[in-house]
């Protein structure tokens, strides 16, 4: 039986409408690359975790490399521009719809500021 330390938690700053990218490398408890293999990602920006949740944007841009073991996300201008200035939480979570196994790999907050030329 491995255990596995998921999810960490990284809080980030993030300024409207610009393009944001970072990268993902779990490890299994040992240190070894934990095993993509057959995994797909997604990546959640809300504005809660209170029932009354409302999602903000799934990023479907978020890619799993099983080949480097690592989950790639982005948020483009494109997704960032509709996000106000304030806080918001997420969430990278993998899931594997064959053997029904889902991780959460990262989660936080992202604190927008108000962009000045948009």
């Amino acid at each position: 039986m491995i255990t596995i330390a998921f999810p960490a938690t990284y809080n980030f700053n993030y300024y409207r409408g610009d393009s944001f990218d970072f990268i993902i490398n779990p490890k299994n408890p040992n240190g070894t690359s934990f095993d993509l293999d057959g995994f797909t990602s997604l990546f959640t920006i809300a504005s809660s975790v209170t029932p009354q949740n409302v999602v903000v944007a799934e990023l479907g841009d978020s890619l799993v490399n099983s080949q480097t073991a690592t989950v790639a996300c982005s948020i483009t201008p494109e997704i960032g521009v509709s996000l106000s200035a304030g806080p918001y939480i997420y969430d990278v979570e993998v899931f594997n719809s064959e053997t029904s196994v889902t991780h959460t790999l990262l989660r936080g907050t992202i604190t927008v500021t108000q962009d000045v030329t948009r």
